[in-house]
């Protein structure tokens, strides 16, 4: 009777063990069997608390040693309905499964020696043993690949093969209740709003987490959030609520798939469900990411027992929590989905990369903000063949955003916790709740070497050059362009940037009087020092570069920031010389409109600028200034030293980070339309009305004080001194200082010039870093770049040569080499060295469009769509790989699949006549038109343009018009 009833338990035991590790799931049937495997273990135990002397007693070593470690994994069993099996129990609960499955065995093999298998001796019971031992590992080794091997792979983010011809063909279409977010759920069905407003139920497990939540910006992306609040509540008076879902999908889960977006947002902003934000089930609730095109593109999983977590009965709670302790595996794949923690960047990809299109904007295809591409193609994700800079290890969002912290959370790992304030710059949301542990974090972060500054330069003006900057020149402060001509439009139709996947987009600059001349230079400053005359006139270069970013400076919605270089010059009695990018009323006022800024200057069908985070009205980009992870921006200013100075002009440069824009920060909280303009007309393509701020500011969320003033961040500073010569003193020659450490600064300065199109400058600040250093292949290899861009083959391929001779792996020299010798028309030695590039960074797109084009060149079709569909793979959207398998698919004589491409082709393409909407704006705003050149330079702002704004701005009229 006792050896059945240990028999009976033991089956129950292991059969229920080997459900609940081999497949782990949050249902009914499964909390059963834990249920059943706890009572059956409690059972065994108590039954060999009174048993287990008898039963050694007569059994055979083997049977002993299986029962005793039976009795041993019993005894930790118990130990862990106490603990429970969280991760920090992990030891503890492994040594349960070993004792329990080895004792196991050793039964069995007990049972089959009786049953006689070999049944007689001390070597065969030894070697009985061993196989049942064995036996069991490989099981539990079969047990274990099917928890996790087809869990994994049902949770990976792959892109589809080819993107959505239209937005009607994205998430569920026109006639789904999200659309035109991308959004959908795994029934098909809504889900209650208040599955997404109760995330304090999370907290009884992780306090911390919570706590950090609550603080978050994704816990104000809602109604909660004034500037959101008005951009949305704009958007619906102006085009209606279905559009406005396609924000919702991202930031209002409560609203959107509940049901309750469907109605005018004024009548629900104010609810629960309006002040939830993106709680916890929002982002740990997305059950699949179907692509990395953004746009909400998920599926949200409404988990059948959620309710037990968040019942109002405390035994229920409690029941829930307890079976996740002892059983956490369920609750994790539950909310813990394999690509949250192995693919961080394109889970995040999912809401911080967008576009528009006709059911959003009425016009077509339009990139919005995009976080995503330029981190993939970057070095930081070590997925990019032809960055600048690399750091020592690769980096994804969570590396930064969501970086460890100390915390006894559940789920946390070995004390630590990936923090859930998410860190970044929004500094606007802390200043306006009054949280000034997250606006201190924030501002550290901001702080915390994301961009440098460096005043690099300094030159005398050249012979000719005082006349030809004053006929550039305004007649009051700002800037002058030096750069002859505009630039075109970049090829995808984008309201952000290119970057460095998209090299050729470089403005090539034919002129000799823009080019910097490096011979002409004293630099670096604070190595060299540098010396000034009374009356004399001098270009000072500054530097920008980032440092720590792994996408553009800035991130996010890049229309909406202050984001911008300060210059200013003192003399000793501390009298300005010069200043350019003052923000007016003590930094409470709008930015000097002349200053160097960071941002996406758009405007709407009838020039306005895209001030009121209107995005779906943007018709054509004015300029879009960012700079690249691990490059830089050369900045120039004209510093003309009045004729009175002596001692030391004391020259200072910050980059200054204002989140939000002031004038979108004044629409936003008192924001109205001028009553005596009413008959203005106001459509989903412009908006000419004019608008005042007379609201009532402590209605906003944030604004109980009145509009606030909010903080400006000093992201990064520097500082130089020039010595005043004595009058009529000979000026010292340019002096040029070349010392090892600076090989990084003259790098920057390099690659600041030739992203705007300086080649023979960039290329003459590379050359210094091969005097500095010769085995430093960098500088052998960005003069190569230069020098391919500008067409100068030959000295291309020398230095080249001498890059790989320093470095015969290196990816980036063998790129650019491949670019000369395509050039050339050396197909087949290009292709060679653009395969030793895809066998170290095989998810570089430039690199498979540039191998698939060679291939295309030389009619070898096949071979060119594989590189393309490689291309497609990481970014369904890349124009060059769907124009090219456009073109392939025609030559293979496959034209249906080439009208396929060729229809996303047109979509993504840009809009080629968009550019003729920035010419009146440009006639109008002299500062902006400057901006937009890819050369210029920045000359102070006199104080009666100061005094003008002010006065302008001071007043309650805040037209549209005005792009600050």
């Amino acid at each position: 009777m006792k050896r059945r009833f240990s028999a009976i338990l033991l089956a129950v035991l292991f059969a229920t063990a080997a459900y609940l590790f081999a497949w782990p799931s949050a249902n009914v049937p499964y909390f059963g069997a834990v249920i059943l495997h706890l009572l059956a273990g409690i059972a065994l135990l108590i039954f060999l608390m009174f048993a287990l002397r008898g039963i050694l007693r007569g059994a055979s070593i083997t049977s002993r040693v299986g029962w005793v470690l039976i009795a041993i994994g019993g005894v930790l069993g118990a130990v862990l309905i106490k603990t429970g099996a969280r991760r920090d129990e992990w030891t503890l609960l492994y040594a349960h499964i070993g004792a329990c499955v080895a004792g196991g065995a050793l039964l069995a093999s007990a049972w089959a020696g009786r049953c006689g298998f070999l049944p007689q001796g001390r070597t065969a019971g030894f070697l009985r043993g061993a196989m049942f031992v064995v036996a069991a590992a490989l099981a539990v080794s079969g047990a274990w690949w099917m928890r996790t091997v087809p869990w994994e792979r049902a949770h990976r983010i792959e892109n589809p093969a080819m993107a959505p011809v239209t937005m009607d063909s994205e998430g569920d279409g026109p006639g789904g209740p999200f659309f035109p977010s991308s959004a959908q759920t795994t029934h098909g069905g809504s889900i209650p709003a208040n599955y997404f407003t109760e995330s304090d139920s999370c907290q009884r497990c992780h306090a911390d987490i919570y706590k950090q939540w609550q603080a978050s910006a994704h816990h104000f992306s809602s109604f909660n959030n004034a500037w959101y609040r008005k951009s949305i509540e704009y958007m619906q008076d102006t085009v209606g609520v279905k559009p406005s879902k396609w924000c919702a999908g991202c930031h209002d889960p409560a609203l959107l798939y509940s049901g309750m977006f469907n109605r005018p947002i004024r009548e629900v902003e104010d609810t629960t469900a309006g002040q939830a934000g993106l709680g916890c089930m929002m982002c740990h609730s997305i059950a699949k990411v179907k692509s990395t095109m953004g746009q909400a593109d998920f599926q949200l999983e409404y988990p059948a027992l959620h309710r037990m977590a968040a019942s109002s009965n405390p035994l229920v709670r409690r029941l829930h929590d307890f079976l996740t302790e002892l059983n956490p595996e369920p609750h994790r794949r539950v909310f813990l989905k394999p690509f949250m923690r192995t693919q961080t960047a394109e889970f995040c990809s999912t809401c911080h990369k967008v576009h528009l299109d006709v059911p959003v904007n009425h016009y077509r295809w339009v990139r919005g903000f995009n976080e995503y591409d330029n981190w993939q193609a970057s070095g930081v994700s070590f997925q990019g063949a032809r960055s600048f800079y690399y750091p020592a290890k690769g980096q994804a969002c969570a590396d930064c955003h969501m970086p460890l912290t100390h915390s006894t959370d559940a789920g946390n790992i070995t004390g630590n916790i990936h923090s859930h304030r998410f860190p970044a710059a929004n500094s606007a949301l802390p200043y306006v709740n009054g949280d000034e542990q997250q606006l201190k974090d924030t501002e550290n972060f901001l702080t915390d070497h994301q961009v440098s500054v460096d005043i690099f330069a300094i030159s005398a003006e050249m012979a000719g050059g005082k006349e030809r900057n004053a006929a550039a020149a305004p007649a009051e402060g700002g800037a002058a362009a030096v750069g002859g001509g505009d630039f075109a439009a970049p090829n995808l139709e984008t309201t952000f940037a290119q970057g460095e996947e998209a090299e050729t987009s470089v403005p090539a600059n034919t002129s000799s009087e823009s080019a910097t001349p490096i011979a002409l230079l004293t630099a670096p400053l604070n190595r060299s020092t540098a010396s000034v005359r009374p009356g004399g006139t001098y270009r000072v270069d500054v530097v920008v570069r980032t440092r720590k970013l792994g996408h553009f400076f800035p991130g996010g919605t890049v229309d909406a920031y202050d984001c911008w270089l300060e210059l200013m010059a003192v003399d000793d009695k501390g009298e300005t010389v010069f200043r350019s990018g003052r923000a007016e009323e003590a930094g409470k006022g709008p930015v000097d409109p002349g200053a160097h800024f960071y941002r996406s200057l758009q405007i709407d069908a009838h020039g306005n600028p895209i001030n009121k985070r209107n995005a779906w009205a943007t018709r054509a980009a004015v300029y879009v200034r960012l700079i690249p992870p691990g490059a830089a921006d050369t900045v120039h200013y004209r510093l003309q030293i009045p004729q009175s100075a002596s001692g030391h002009i004391h020259v200072s440069a910050r980059v200054n980070y204002r989140k939000f824009a002031w004038w979108n920060t004044q629409f936003s909280f008192a924001g109205a339309r001028d009553v005596k303009d009413a008959d203005t007309p106001r459509s989903p393509n412009f908006d000419d009305a004019l608008y005042v701020f007379t609201g009532d500011p402590t209605k906003v969320p944030g604004g109980g004080q009145g509009i606030p003033s909010l903080p400006i961040v000093v992201m990064a500073e520097n500082a130089v001194d020039l010595n005043v010569l004595a009058e009529g003193a000979t000026p010292p020659k340019p002096k040029l200082v070349l010392n090892g450490e600076d090989w990084t600064r003259w790098n920057d300065y390099g690659i600041g010039l030739f992203l705007q199109g300086d080649l023979s400058g960039a290329a003459g600040a590379f050359e210094k870093i091969t005097e500095i250093d010769p085995k430093n292949p960098d500088g052998w290899v960005n003069m190569g770049r230069a020098r391919v861009q500008e067409g100068n083959l030959s000295t291309a391929r020398d230095v080249l040569d001498r890059a790989l001779a320093l470095n015969p792996k290196l990816a980036r020299a063998h790129f650019f080499y491949a670019k000369m010798l395509r050039l050339e028309g050396h197909y087949d030695e290009a292709a060679e060295h653009l395969r030793v590039v895809l066998a170290q960074y095989p998810r570089d797109r430039v690199v498979h469009d540039d191998l698939g084009r060679i291939y295309f060149l030389q009619r070898r079709y096949a071979d060119a769509v594989k590189e393309f569909n490689a291309t497609l793979a990481i970014d369904p959207e890349d124009l060059e790989a769907n124009y090219n398998l456009m073109l392939c698919n025609t030559g293979l004589g496959r034209p249906d699949l080439a009208s396929e491409y060729q229809k996303r082709y047109l979509r993504f393409k840009a809009d080629e006549s968009a550019q003729t909407l920035t010419g009146p704006y440009l006639r109008t705003h002299f500062e902006d038109n400057t901006e937009r050149q890819p050369i210029h330079e920045h000359i102070s702002a006199v104080e009666a343009k100061q005094k003008s704004k002010v006065a302008k701005y001071s007043g309650v009229t805040g037209p549209a018009k005005d792009s600050d």
